[in-house]
């Protein structure tokens, strides 16, 4: 059975480890093309591609995956069966129809809710306790097909997204590697979706990692895990942008009925304690304008912020 792999980040390496690893014919990877990356935009290749490298598996890149040439050349593999896992463009009709078992996906949600690109970022930052994969037949719809088989993976209230993104990829390969050999043998009945208990996650926007202090405690620490270590949580200090990168878990206080949201009502090396909606959240690890990540430990004492000092939502 000829495989082609379709994947981008760190997410779908595991998964082709396991087919490389279970003796699978995995023929070609299909990966998204180098990007700029850092500071100085080195030219960067994907996760995926690296780990297909590394078991020899030739590359393709296209730009589009729904143009004809891209089709065409998936078409010359004449795969059986093509996998993807985070790929991030959505497959054409013509390319689905290549492969006679189909096109499965290992999507990192309880389908059908989390739809969409962002599904890990999101679980967290909406409070989600609960998460996991699905393995699904892939169609034209945005991960609307058919579900062959799920896994349950808990959130601890230490998760991040790069934390949660391990656990999931991991889960994912396990996951494939259990379901493939039953899959192969027709010993498994794929379940519709159902559309309305659907929910989408898509991809963050500048918008979603803005601070909005008058939201609830648990809902800014929800926030901040949600995107770290990717993009940052970004609040402005002094008109200038200020990330912060994690918090300590809120515990209840409910801070200084008379300061606005936003406002530092206390700061030592153990973290900066900022007012919230609801109450108090004690910033840990941040990132002022210009700087590296950094302990609040490390940042206060050349940064000489007083009680009454304010962050805000300013410009995006």
């Amino acid at each position: 059975m000829r495989i082609v792999f379709m994947g981008t980040p760190e997410f779908a390496v595991p998964s082709l480890r396991l087919l490389m690893e279970q003796g699978y014919d995995v023929v070609a990877a299909v990966s998204q093309p180098d990007r700029p990356k850092g500071r100085k935009r080195v030219l960067t290749p994907p996760p995926l591609k690296e780990a297909a490298l590394a078991f020899g598996l030739p590359v393709l890149q296209p730009e589009r995956m729904r143009s004809p040439e891209a089709v065409a050349a998936i078409a010359e593999l004449e795969p059986d069966l093509i996998v993807t896992a985070a790929y991030g463009q959505i497959l054409p009709k013509a390319l689905l129809d290549i492969p006679r078992l189909g096109c499965i996906n290992v999507h990192g949600s309880l389908l059908p809710r989390y739809r969409g690109g962002a599904p890990i970022q999101r679980s967290i930052i909406n409070g989600e306790a609960v998460t996991g994969v699905t393995i699904m037949y892939m169609a034209e719809g945005l991960d609307t097909g058919d579900m062959i088989s799920k896994v349950e993976v808990p959130i601890a209230d230490e998760d991040t997204s790069g934390t949660l993104f391990e656990k999931l990829s991991a889960a994912g390969a396990e996951l494939l590697g259990r379901t493939l050999p039953a899959l192969l043998a027709g010993e498994l009945q794929a379940e519709p979706q159902n559309n309305e208990l659907a929910t989408y996650a898509p991809n963050l926007t500048r918008e979603d990692e803005r601070i909005d202090w008058s939201k609830t405690a648990r809902g800014i620490y929800n926030q901040v895990r949600g995107l770290s270590p990717m993009a940052g949580a970004f609040t402005y200090l002094n008109g200038e942008v200020f990330k912060v990168w994690s918090c300590a878990k809120p515990e209840g206080r409910k801070g200084s009925a008379s300061s606005a949201p936003g406002t530092v009502i206390g700061a030592t090396s153990a973290g900066i304690e900022v007012q919230t909606g609801d109450g108090v959240l004690t910033l840990l690890e941040i990132q002022p304008a210009g700087k590296r990540v950094m302990t609040v430990a490390d940042w206060l004492p050349g940064a000489r912020l007083s009680d009454g000092a304010v962050f805000d939502g300013g410009e995006a």
